[in-house]
């Protein structure tokens, strides 16, 4: 198994522009972000420090989320919301300028909250258009738009990953996957050594944490290994992402420090 450090939900007691090193100074080569920037249109100056940061400690950035609005406030994207849809097309390019300049292949699109009033089958034709939209873009980069699963928001319709995969079916692109969280296909009920039975070869994307809790592997009930190992057996051939809550001073002390680069 090869890991990749979730350094938007992890080491958060540093800014971001420092994280990468912390990401290395753990014993990892890998990290992927949340969108690190407050807008979805960044300065050249600032996509410029972000990528320094990552050349810097010599860690490969691996995965990159999309514009998502405020997440810290309960957004979830907006690129199925009319009144921010043209936020998230505006991302694009600063995407594709980080993709470009990091070799990052994955980019992960939240599909956006219900909103109140909106006819939700508007918002769902909205979708799959800028979800296309952007894997047209980043298939010059022979990137992935991958399309995840949330749990804990209650406006967040793609709840399972039967939920996901009708979305990627409509959207009909062959670089549009399915981001398997572990985590939040479990929190909200979903089969997940089903899903691992059915689906693991067409993972876009691998994240990790444990239930009850969202915390380090083996701090809940999860049989987070048994569906990883299952996974590769069937086919995926991705990095594991750890996006978990730190518990414990030392949010890697579960995993031996020759496993992690």
């Amino acid at each position: 198994m090869s890991y990749t450090v979730n350094a938007s939900i992890l080491l958060t007691d540093r800014p971001v522009n420092e994280r990468p090193q912390a990401v290395a100074d753990a014993g990892f080569t890998r990290a992927e972000f949340w969108w690190p920037f407050q807008t979805p249109t960044p300065s050249d100056a600032e996509i410029e420090d972000f990528v320094g940061a990552l050349d810097g400690a010599g860690v490969q950035l691996t995965g990159l989320n999309f514009y998502a609005g405020d997440m810290p406030g309960g957004e979830r994207g907006v690129l199925s919301q009319e009144s921010r849809s043209e936020e998230f097309r505006a991302n694009i390019d600063p995407v594709l300028k980080i993709a470009r300049a990091t070799g990052c292949k994955a980019f992960n699109a939240l599909y956006g909250n219900r909103v109140d009033g909106e006819n939700p089958a508007a918002q769902d034709r909205l979708a799959v258009e800028n979800l296309r939209r952007a894997a047209d873009a980043v298939a010059a980069v022979d990137g992935v738009v991958l399309v995840e699963p949330v749990s804990g928001t209650d406006a967040y319709p793609l709840k399972t990953a039967a939920d996901a995969l009708a979305v990627i079916a409509k959207v009909d692109r062959d670089n549009v996957k399915l981001l398997a969280d572990f985590y939040h296909l479990a929190a909200n009920g979903d089969d997940v050594a089903r899903v691992v039975e059915d689906h693991a070869a067409e993972f876009g994307h691998i994240q990790i944490a444990d239930h009850p809790g969202r915390n380090e592997p083996g701090t809940g009930d999860l049989p987070l290994e048994q569906w990883i190992t299952r996974s590769e057996e069937l086919g995926y051939q991705g990095v594991i992402g750890l996006e978990y809550k730190a518990s414990q001073e030392d949010p890697f002390a579960w995993l031996p420090r020759e496993r992690r680069s």
